[in-house]
């Protein structure tokens, strides 16, 4: 493994500030480490863990190898429970320190690689690059940085965990609960207040007591620090936000259980739409309707196509089912009745 290092030496000529190396056992940490201290002491040679599997980290803070309880298995390739005793003597002699790096940060390291090269790293290649870009973050004006990917073992299905935290993990997005008042004149002004930012997810059920839980999705244009700017013009509006960009129940599990059963409704029609991903496109719908008529449900999340795939919920009283035929024969965007879906009578119990 020590030749890895000897590669960075002769194929980087120029001065390096640091090499981010991943870390399981510590074998390649070791090896990188004792080449690139021999042949340039003055670079940094910095490891990468999990924030689950900080297995080196924990031994150096305790002076000798320790055994953990448990890891995380999503970087699986540096999931250790134990390092070897060789390789954190020399670990602990030769490292000049070691960066832990939460799952959507490999995320979204992982699609900088494929931005970048079309290649497609394995979870515990890309945390070295999420090493560096956490590092580089916390110095800025730093020389030349080096992230050692190694590895392509990625399982096929981990790909739509990627592709769905990668967003959060590069600060491209927010996770935002709002509560409003369930009128449809409030969302326009949400949306407005959003300041041309896109939303990449929207999902709400009508509860019937005359507040809307939202949990939504907003696109940043400037990095995570945007998100503090964005809370605090909502809240100065009037809303009540919770941040879940970083709550992993909320991630993982809650923004797809928002809503539910609910009574109440004996007209509601239950509609799947395919938007025009562009921006807008929400507002036109909801210009669409009727003020009489109630949006009793809203269920959308961004997923890179070149169309939006919705399940919207409108309540419309018998004698006026004509009528929103007409509107959304003008609004143009295609749709299929799922009414009478079981899915949707067993699990939502608004409609008829």
């Amino acid at each position: 493994q020590g030749p890895v290092g000897l590669e960075i030496a002769r194929q980087h000529a120029d001065p390096i500030e640091a090499v981010f190396v991943p870390i399981g056992g510590g074998g390649l940490a070791a090896g990188v480490a004792a080449i690139l201290k021999f042949l340039r002491p003055e670079t940094r040679v910095i490891g990468v863990e999990p924030v689950d599997a900080p297995t080196m980290k924990s031994a150096i803070a305790a002076g000798e190898v320790v055994t953990l309880n448990e890891v995380g298995l999503f970087a699986d390739g540096v999931a250790v429970r134990r390092a070897g005793d060789q390789t954190f003597a020399l670990c602990n002699d030769l490292l000049d320190e070691i960066v832990l790096v939460d799952t959507d940060a490999i995320c979204a390291a992982i699609k900088d690689i494929f931005d970048d090269s079309r290649a497609i790293a394995e979870p515990s290649g890309a945390v070295a690059l999420a090493g560096l870009k956490a590092w580089s973050a916390a110095h800025p004006g730093s020389g030349s940085l080096i992230a050692i990917n190694s590895g392509a073992n990625v399982n096929f299905d981990r790909l739509r965990h990627v592709a769905e935290r990668a967003e959060i993990g590069e600060g491209a997005e927010a996770l935002l609960a709002v509560a409003m008042k369930d009128d449809r004149d409030d969302y326009r002004r949400f949306l407005n207040s959003l300041d041309g930012r896109s939303v990449t997810e929207f999902n709400y059920r009508w509860s019937g007591d005359g507040l809307a839980q939202i949990f939504v999705g907003v696109a940043l244009r400037n990095g995570p620090h945007e998100r503090d700017d964005l809370i605090g013009n909502l809240r100065a509006g009037g809303y009540a936000v919770e941040d879940m960009s970083d709550n992993e129940t909320a991630k993982l599990h809650v923004r797809y259980m928002v809503g539910g059963r609910t009574t109440g409704l004996p007209h509601e029609r239950i509609l799947r739409f395919q938007f025009p991903e562009r921006p807008g496109a929400f507002l036109r719908f909801l210009n669409s309707l009727q003020p009489a008529w109630a949006m009793t449900l809203f269920h959308y999340r961004n997923h890179g196509d070149d169309v939006g795939r919705v399940l919207a919920g409108i309540c419309v009283p018998p004698h006026e089912q004509h009528l929103l035929e007409d509107a959304l024969a003008l609004l143009g965007y295609p749709y299929v009745d799922e009414t009478a879906n079981p899915a949707c009578r067993l699990f939502l119990d608004g409609v008829v």
